[in-house]
């Protein structure tokens, strides 16, 4: 059972190791995914139709503005989760209430609590500091993120705080963007397997059956993510704590839909579909800022 458990940490380190040697290449392939459909949809279809006229010209013309739009939203959001640090702990940070105690004296460098529920001080043996309410130790990382989702190895970062509603919006413009090229494309693969001839202008058919085979595979993808990621925003919870509070019956984070989606996308309507908050939900939010987050009362009353 000790040699099992030896390889078996072996090989997570191994694992872990991995992604992080992935780096820039993940940033590459999704470029290089979008470099073939934009050719794909621009330059070798709908671009050309522009000069077709009738309602060729019209159908081409939406569709390039559409997906113009769409692709710079999705690269944005993109971009946002790539460069945008998920949250970490502050150094030294101190909780100025001991929950486990229930007083208001705060703790000492010899009172480091052991690891706990959720809600309760933590302390992180790796980091060798304590942990805010819902943060993680990321292996990848080796750091501890607040909030902690998961670690994404198509952004090459963790998914955490700070950026998920970046994340959300990627998944969001992704599966839009994707969706508007596969039914673009397809009645240009039809016509890939049909006798007919190929128009002088569709140069690439090759091009055109690659992009739209990507594009039809990711927005399969992505609408799974998608809802899975939904339902967690309708719970207030992460991927790994929906997977930890599996067999717990209440969530004490689980605040109603509408401030649970707050809690994430914040209460500015004109912020909700672009990866930023105003200034105004960062004050009126703390859960925002990944370190104190709002939870049903007579659950803590219980836990304590």
């Amino acid at each position: 059972m000790y040699r099992s458990g030896a390889v078996m940490a072996w090989n997570v380190f191994k694992f872990c190791t991995a992604l992080r040697g992935l780096g820039s290449i993940m940033i590459l392939l999704v470029l290089g995914v979008v470099g073939v459909t934009y050719y794909a949809v621009v330059i070798t279809n709908h671009g050309p139709g522009l000069a077709a006229g009738g309602l060729d010209s019209l159908v081409a013309f939406v569709v390039l503005i559409l997906f113009h739009c769409l692709l710079v939203m999705l690269l944005w959001s993109y971009f946002s989760v790539v460069f945008t640090d998920p949250g970490s702990v502050p150094p030294n940070w101190r909780t100025t209430l001991d929950e486990e105690r229930g007083d208001t004296d705060p703790l000492t460098s010899a009172e480091f609590p052991v690891d706990s529920d959720y809600g309760r001080i933590r302390f992180c043996r790796k980091c060798n500091n304590l942990k805010p309410p819902r943060c993680h130790h990321c292996s990848v990382c080796e750091r501890c993120v607040l909030k902690m989702d998961h670690h994404c190895v198509w952004v090459v970062n963790c998914v955490g705080a700070l950026n998920y509603k970046y994340f959300l919006l990627f998944l969001f413009y992704t599966f839009l963007e994707t969706t508007l090229v596969t039914l673009s494309l397809l009645p240009h693969f039809i016509g890939f397997f049909s006798d007919e001839e190929i128009p002088e202008t569709q140069r690439t058919p090759a091009t055109t059956f690659l992009a739209f085979v990507l594009n039809l595979a990711f927005a399969l993808s992505v609408m799974g993510f998608l809802i899975m990621h939904i339902s967690l925003v309708a719970a207030n919870t992460t991927t790994i704590e929906a997977y930890e509070k599996k067999t717990s019956p209440k969530w004490r984070y689980d605040l109603g839909r509408k401030r649970n989606f707050e809690q994430v996308f914040g209460m500015d309507k004109m912020y909700w579909f672009i990866p930023a908050y105003s200034e105004e939900d960062f004050r009126r939010i703390p859960a925002l800022q990944g370190l104190e987050y709002p939870s049903k009362p007579d659950l803590d009353a219980q836990e304590l």
